[in-house]
């Protein structure tokens, strides 16, 4: 299980949002071997005026969060981040520089889907 927000300027972030879904969920499925029908994304386009950032980032600039149950290797999260660097990169031509990723895990018992807590959930696919 894996949830993904995405922020960014509205101008910018609405023109890829689509293109950014398909890339942000390949490189799940590459890493964490996410089913293709698990894909959880929400966008939050900000006005200019309420999305601060530090210098030497663009308008193009977007902070990616992953929340997902704990348990995954080292490796598998370092490959996703790669992946996303890279892809984002090559298919939307936003800098690496311009691209925030943070993943937070938590035990799987602090989620609740389909009436079950996370631990009581029986997943169709195994957590690398």
């Amino acid at each position: 299980m894996a949830q993904v927000k995405i922020y960014g300027i509205h101008e910018n972030l609405n023109k890829v949002k689509n293109k950014l879904s398909e890339v942000i969920h390949s490189c799940a499925v590459d890493a964490l071997k996410l089913p293709q029908d698990k894909r959880f994304h929400r966008f939050f386009p900000l006005a200019t005026e309420d999305f601060f950032y530090p210098e030497g980032r663009t308008e193009k600039y977007i902070i990616i969060e992953i929340s997902m149950f704990e348990g995954r290797s080292i490796e598998a999260n370092k490959l996703l981040i790669k992946l996303l660097f890279e892809r984002i990169e090559k298919e939307l031509e936003i800098r690496k520089n311009d691209v925030e990723i943070t993943i937070f895990e938590t035990p799987k018992c602090n989620w609740g889907i389909r009436g079950v807590t996370g631990d009581e959930l029986e997943l169709n696919y195994k957590l690398v």
